[in-house]
């Protein structure tokens, strides 16, 4: 049996290219059950072959101006990584990852990093928590693809967001 342990700081990762509802959700209840969340922004330079749409320096803004925007600010710190994230969490103290699930094709590849998370770093918890069901159909992904089209995203991202989506792609 397994010695009984608080975890006092949870680091909840991703690229946030850009933060969305759906990111901040997240955040806010991993802040339910950990007094310190840490808001890792991953460089993810070879993201899906091509890299984020927006720089490190660019996400880490936005989810700091996003998460002041929604009024989630106690306990929570916005910090960048260029490591594997069970290195990230050692270096932050953090003693868990706190991950959102939409579907079972984020619980597929959750599972397996997770897994490899656990052999590298036994002592790193990882805690899945279901979307909301207002969120549960919003990525980053589709955010930018709509702000290409010129969508409204609106409904999908915080003001300040939506404002750094139209100077990345202005229409024309």
């Amino acid at each position: 049996m397994s010695e009984r342990r608080t975890i006092e700081r949870a680091v909840v990762p991703g690229t946030f290219d850009p933060i969305t509802y759906g990111h901040i959700d997240v955040i806010r209840r991993a802040l339910l059950f950990c007094p310190q969340v840490t808001v890792g922004v991953a460089a993810s330079l070879g993201k899906h072959g091509t890299g984020p749409a927006f720089s490190l320096e660019e996400r880490v803004e936005m989810a700091k101006e996003a998460l002041e925007a929604c009024d989630v600010r106690e306990g929570v710190e916005v910090v960048p990584f260029n490591s594997l994230l069970v290195d990230f969490c050692h270096r932050v103290g953090a003693g868990a990852v706190v991950k959102g699930l939409r579907a079972m094709t984020d619980f597929e590849y959750e599972l397996q990093q997770a897994d490899l998370n656990c052999r590298m770093a036994p002592d790193v918890e990882s805690i899945f928590v279901m979307s909301s069901p207002e969120y549960g159909y919003v990525s980053s992904s589709i955010v930018r693809e709509l702000a290409s089209f010129g969508g409204d995203v609106d409904l999908l991202v915080p003001p300040c967001v939506a404002r750094h989506l139209a100077t990345r792609y202005p229409q024309k």
